[in-house]
């Protein structure tokens, strides 16, 4: 049998930093393999030298089904057999699955060259019906269910109108899925091994590398570590190859802080990821939330603010918000940090003294006139407090590094006084002076008595500055973390499937 792929030395260098170190792996026709490792392992690297995005050093070499890959050339990849689904799926959500399978490759023609929609119509239905889906092929795939419309980027990946699959691999393909429609992608996928095509898949995921994999490979800090099959693995031994070491169980208890009464009560709370989340918020408190990528993380801060759509209900100080307000969860005193800085907080153009005041100008409002003497000293008041430099109002954000750009956005919610601080993201993309400057603010809103939310993935942080992690696994909040419990492993090892912690409610 002809290996279905094998990397060899496979070696990628990026200014002087090796992503990538001599990795060598086969995987065999109809064998479903996962690939693992935390951040920056070489994961991502070594699937784009495979789809023809990087180039790798010399001395790498690649074959599929016994052809060699050129590198660097992504119609080479396709011609040799490889077909990918990226996270995003790559669908155009209002168009029709027949048109999105038609993207890259084109429509079926007639003499007369013009489309045979007919054929174009039951190629799409065989093709979704060979995975084991019945999907109305007209309707936008925006419409569909998510398992659905990963189903039509798996069937446009592997059609035949080009050179044969001979390997699917999937990035994180149930990254975006709850739980049930994960169990029709996992059929899915073994449904592709038993046409004798290789999937390589790659996840954060540890349930669906037993559920779906037969062997997994394991990179870490760019190396390979270990190919094996999955029967007899344990996850907690998977872990430890994945992170390198035993992880700790224990730290020292920290002192808990004072909490006052209960300021924000959420009541089975959900949204397009979020389900059934209940939680409730005391002065003082620093709660954060932990998980991987489409965990629903992501997604809390916004739901609870009045960004997006929610079922639920949310209750600050015993009155009810209303969803999609965020006016009047502003009005009420709820301030949020959002992780998208410069699309969704940042006036890039704007002064700092009109990006801080922006929230309530009418503080410094006489007879209907702006008064731009109280406005500047308010607001160098704030820079001064943050050490936000340059110490001049009048700059624009944009003349601001990343770090200082965080430090305003936090000055203009800070200056509110609000009862409840929601921070996603709050220290992404700044250097470690700024870092400790941010946490400090943390630590001073919850002694001020103000309810605190953090949303991150730096589990570094959460263990600084929180009092207990919700870890939140496909829409759920599973698990608590606090006290000797809440450490930077176990925080990674819950994400990622292990409970750690107490049951959240």
């Amino acid at each position: 049998m002809t290996t279905a792929l094998s990397v060899r030395d496979a070696t990628k260098i990026f200014g002087g930093q090796t992503a990538l170190d001599h990795v060598s792996i086969d995987v065999q026709p109809g064998e479903v393999r996962a690939l693992v490792g935390q951040n920056g392992c070489g994961k991502s690297t070594l699937i784009k030298i495979l789809a023809g995005f990087h180039e790798p050093e010399p001395g790498t070499s690649v074959t599929v089904g016994g052809e060699e890959l050129v590198f660097s050339n992504a119609t080479a990849s396709e011609a040799v057999g490889l077909r990918f689904v990226h996270q995003d799926l790559g669908l155009v959500a209002n168009l029709d699955a027949v048109d999105n399978m038609a993207i890259g490759q084109g429509y079926i023609t007639g003499v007369t060259k013009t489309i045979s929609w007919k054929k174009e119509r039951n190629a799409a239905r065989d093709a979704l019906k060979e995975l084991g889906y019945d999907i109305n092929v007209r309707m936008p795939v925006g419409g569909l269910q998510m398992s659905e419309r990963t189903a039509v980027a798996i069937a446009r990946a592997m059609s035949t109108r080009g050179s044969d699959t001979k390997m699917l691999i999937l990035d994180e393909p149930t990254a975006n899925l709850p739980g049930a429609e994960a169990q029709r992608l996992y059929k899915l996928v073994r449904g592709v091994a038993d046409r004798g095509i290789a999937v390589l898949f790659v996840s954060h995921h540890f349930d669906e590398v037993f559920e779906m994999a037969d062997s997994v490979t394991v990179l870490r800090d760019a190396k390979h570590i270990i190919t094996r099959p999955v029967e007899g693995l344990t996850e907690e031994e998977l872990i430890e190859l994945v992170v390198g070491r035993k992880l700790d169980e224990h730290v020292t208890d920290a002192e808990a802080r004072e909490h006052g009464e209960p300021i924000l009560e959420i009541k089975g709370v959900s949204g397009a990821s979020v389900q059934d989340l209940n939680l409730t918020i005391h002065a003082g408190e620093v709660v954060g939330f932990a998980g991987i990528t489409g965990s629903g993380r992501e997604e809390v801060a916004s739901l609870i603010f009045g960004g997006h759509n929610r079922a639920g209900q949310v209750f600050l100080q015993g009155q009810e918000l209303p969803e999609c307000r965020p006016d009047v969860s502003i009005d009420r005193g709820i301030a949020l940090v959002p992780a998208e800085r410069h699309a969704n907080a940042s006036l890039m153009d704007q002064t700092l003294r009109e990006n801080i005041t922006i929230v309530n100008p009418g503080h410094h409002m006489n007879l209907g006139f702006l008064r731009r003497s109280s406005e500047r000293s308010d607001v160098n008041e704030w820079l001064d407090k943050l050490d936000v430099r340059p110490r001049n109002s009048e700059y624009t954000m944009a003349q601001l590094s990343g770090g200082n750009q965080q430090k305003v956005v936090i000055a203009r919610w800070m200056r509110q006084e609000p009862k409840v601080l929601i921070l996603d993201e709050p220290t992404q993309g700044v250097d470690v002076g700024a870092k400790a400057d941010i946490h400090r603010l943390v630590d001073e809103a919850a002694a001020q008595g103000t309810a605190v939310m953090v949303a991150s993935t730096d589990h570094e942080e959460l263990v600084r500055v929180c009092d207990r992690v919700i870890i939140m696994r496909r829409g759920k909040a599973v698990d608590v973390l606090k006290g000797a419990k809440l450490t930077n492993d176990n925080i990674t090892a819950a994400s990622i499937g292990r409970d750690t912690g107490e049951p959240a409610a």
